[in-house]
Order: structure tokens, then C-alpha cells, then sequence
């Protein structure tokens, strides 16, 4: 097709032929670049592709950065992105240590299963002081309601608490299941 006055397209749409099954394979990157930029990213192993450039040319390979970006690729010399530091949020002061009794109470909630299909969840109330286990209230559902009864007769019979701890995590009754 190179001495005649037609394009490879015109040329591939006449005898009905696809025209990328005719077009000229690419010769094989040169290998000398591969291996220079695996002794690089041997050495340096945070390297990423441009930097990993940057050190080819200082040895005098110039290589246009797509094609860079994709023997990098192919090498499988990528390198994984590093996540964040995890910073705390705010200042967190160590909760005091309670020194009488009422002066803090811990509120948690417990759950397991009868078998394999019923589950239950139970209420515990502590006092931290002295570690004393004040009520357990076991039942398949504990609402709100029911855990705003059960604090009240507490309060009757020990007294108002300084204040209540509890910690809403995966087991707490306010989130949904």
C-alpha cells in the first residue's frame, strides 16, 4: 500500500478488511530501560514513575512520560498510596476515678441468643465505685421507655447518681438492627 495514491483506511473499507489487522506491530521497548528503571525502583522503593524519569535521564534516557507512565505499569513497580495519619479529635482527659458510692454509675448493654433464633439483650447497671452490680434487666427488646423506668425505681432506692456513663457502641439499643 505505500507506493499507491490511497489512504490504509480507504484502502481497508474497499477490500473489507478491519484496518488495525494491518497496521505495523510496535517494535518491543527497549529492554535497557526496563532494567535500568528496575535497578532504580530497587533501590528506591517509594520511587514513583516520574521521579523514577527524572533518574533515567540523569543517566541520559529520555523517554516521553506516557510511555514511561505505561513500562512502569508493566513492570508492576507502582507504588501503593500511603493513607494519612489518624490525628484524635480534640483532647480527650482521662475520665476521673469515682471516690464514693452514687458518684458514678455505668450503663451497658448485653446481648446473646437462645439457641439459634432468639436473641435477648440485657441491662446492666454498675456503680464504680464499689463495683456493684445495681440492676439487670433481661428481655428480647429494651426501649428507651423502658430503660428511663428502670433508672428511676434505681434512683428511688440508691439515690441520684453524680452522673451515668455509658458507651453507645455496636451493641447499644439505639441503633437500628
Amino acid at each position: 500500500m505505500k507506493g499507491h495514491p490511497i489512504s490504509q483506511r480507504r484502502a481497508c473499507v474497499l477490500i473489507g478488511v478491519d484496518p488495525k489487522t494491518v497496521r505495523r506491530e510496535h517494535p518491543p521497548d527497549n529492554p535497557e530501560i526496563r532494567v535500568e528503571m528496575n535497578k532504580i525502583a530497587k533501590k528506591r522503593h517509594r520511587f514513583g514513575y516520574r521521579r523514577i524519569g527524572i533518574m533515567l535521564e540523569r543517566v541520559g534516557m529520555v523517554m516521553n512520560e506516557k510511555k514511561l507512565y505505561r513500562i512502569y505499569r508493566e513492570e508492576g513497580l507502582s507504588v501503593r498510596r500511603r493513607r494519612g495519619r489518624k490525628r484524635a479529635r480534640g483532647s480527650r482527659t482521662p475520665m476521673p476515678v469515682p471516690l464514693r458510692p452514687n458518684q458514678r454509675w455505668s450503663l451497658d448493654f448485653l446481648s446473646d441468643t437462645f439457641g439459634a433464633c432468639r436473641k435477648f439483650r440485657i441491662l446492666a447497671v454498675n456503680d464504680d465505685c464499689c463495683r456493684e452490680n445495681l440492676c439487670l434487666v433481661a428481655d428480647t427488646s429494651i426501649s428507651g421507655a423502658r430503660v428511663a423506668r428502670e433508672l428511676d425505681a434505681l434512683v428511688r432506692i440508691y439515690g441520684k447518681p453524680a452522673c451515668i456513663a455509658s458507651d453507645m457502641g455496636p451493641s447499644s439499643p439505639a441503633r437500628p438492627s
